[in-house]
């Protein structure tokens, strides 16, 4: 009996020992929105969900600097108790990380996306109907799945990721698109500066970007210029330029944003162009929790694909956990 409640204990304090090493972190977003809508001349009142999430994250250290690490993230709409597209139609992936980089396998969002336009979106993390519509003109890279991606240490503040996204079978969403894709993203950080470079080849289809960012006490500026050039999504061609400007002053728990940005007409078509403004005002209740209002425009003409009349007042809380 003794020698059994031995080998007892010590199969609990090796099983112990295990766990020790292995992390599992749950965490989640909660964004909605009431918003007065005005669509094509038609107004309407509505509640929007502005990408919230559940996501499970952990990594188990395997000794000598060398971690696996695993992402899986559930998009869904609170507003409706629906999934938002696939069930993990965010991140899902799983891989090692060492001193030598990070390699990952499976679906991830644009890193040439995160890289310029996400970060500087700072009112409501690019959610929602005041999220950035010119970016791209519209087109995101087709290869959030199927995806190998590395990204380099951090040198002086400096990282490159590279993301590489296989076009199997059955995959492509037309005929003619049957090759792979490949993103890069480069950022630098260093003090109060922030630099980022996205550049995307989807088949016939190339943008690049590049990105600035600075703070000044309590003032932060930014914003990105984009080069596109489409010829898969657009037959009649699609080489434009994009801008955008983002500012954010706080003050105390209050955050004051303001952002514009412009696409220009593609290839020289008339009624090709677009414009988006947007104005908003956060309020942080705690470091997880803020009440927010914005309101945001898009002028858009015939030939980009856009509603042409857009607007939105809106109310929302978001909360993350």
């Amino acid at each position: 009996m003794k020698r059994s409640l031995f080998i007892a204990a010590l199969s609990t304090l090796a099983a112990g020992s295990t766990l020790a090493q292995s992390n599992v972190t749950i965490y989640g977003r909660l964004n909605e929105t009431v918003e007065r809508e005005k669509v094509a001349g038609n107004s309407r009142t509505v509640v929007n969900d502005n990408a919230s999430r559940l996501g499970f994250k952990g990594s188990e250290d395997l000794g000598g600097g060398l971690k696996a690490n695993f992402l899986i993230e559930h998009r869904f709409r609170p507003d409706t108790g629906t999934a938002a597209g696939d069930f993990w139609s965010g991140d899902s992936w799983v891989g090692l990380s060492s001193n030598y980089g990070d390699l990952r396998l499976g679906r991830m969002i644009s890193t040439a996306y995160f890289a310029t336009a996400d970060y500087v979106s700072y009112h409501n993390h690019d959610t929602g109907s005041s999220s950035d519509a010119l970016y791209n003109l519209g087109f995101q890279s087709w290869y959030t799945k199927n995806k190998i991606a590395y990204k380099t240490p951090s040198l002086a503040g400096a990282t490159v990721e590279l993301q590489y996204g296989l076009r199997e079978t059955g995959v492509a969403p037309a005929s003619d698109r049957n090759s792979n894709g490949f993103e890069l993203a480069a950022n630098y950080n260093v003090g109060d500066l922030a630099l980022g470079l996205g550049f995307t080849k989807d088949g016939e289809d190339k943008q690049v970007a590049v990105r600035g960012q600075y703070t000044i006490g309590a003032f932060t500026l930014g914003g990105y210029y984009q080069r596109t050039g489409f010829k898969d999504i657009y037959a009649t061609g699609g080489k434009a330029n994009i801008f955008r400007l983002a500012g954010m002053y706080t003050l105390g728990a209050s955050e004051f944003h303001a952002n514009a940005g412009l696409a220009g007409k593609r290839d020289g078509i008339a009624d090709s162009d677009a414009q988006q403004f947007t104005v908003g005002y956060n309020y942080n209740l705690s470091k997880r929790t803020k009440v927010y209002t914005y309101f945001t425009k898009i002028n858009a003409e015939a030939a980009t694909g856009y509603v042409a009349d857009y607007s939105s007042l809106a109310l929302g809380v978001r909360h993350n956990f």
